[in-house]
C-alpha cells in the first residue's frame, strides 16, 4: 500500500512498456549516431512497446482513466474489470469493449 493518499498510476503494463520503450529510444539514437539499422531496429522496438503496453492493459495489468480504488494502488494488483472495458479508455474502446455505463465520478 502507498503511504500517501493518492494513486501513482504504477501498473505492470505502464513499466513494461516503459521499459521496452526505452529501449528502442537508445536504439533509434545508436542509429542516429551512425548505425543505419539502429534506426529501423529502434522505431520496430517503440511499436512492440505500444502493442505490449496495450496487450498487458487488455490482459488486466494495466489500468482504466483516472483514479483507482485503493485496493487497487499496488503495482501488482490485476484489474478484473477490464473485460467490460474501461470508461473513456481509448485502449478499451479500441479492443471494442465498450462499458454498459460509465461509473459516476
Amino acid at each position: 500500500m502507498s503511504a500517501h493518499g493518492y494513486d501513482e498510476g504504477h501498473t505492470v503494463a505502464g513499466w513494461a512498456g516503459t521499459a521496452v520503450a526505452a529501449l528502442g529510444a537508445a536504439v533509434l539514437g545508436l542509429g542516429v549516431c551512425g548505425w543505419t539499422p539502429g534506426i529501423w531496429i529502434g522505431i520496430a522496438v517503440m511499436a512492440a512497446a505500444a502493442v505490449l503496453t496495450w496487450v498487458l492493459h487488455l490482459a488486466g495489468w494495466g489500468k482504466g482513466p483516472g483514479p483507482r480504488p485503493r485496493a487497487h494502488w499496488p503495482m501488482g494488483a490485476r484489474d478484473h474489470t477490464v473485460r467490460e472495458g474501461h470508461a473513456e479508455c481509448l485502449g478499451c474502446r479500441a479492443a471494442g469493449r465498450r462499458p454498459a455505463a460509465a461509473p459516476p465520478r
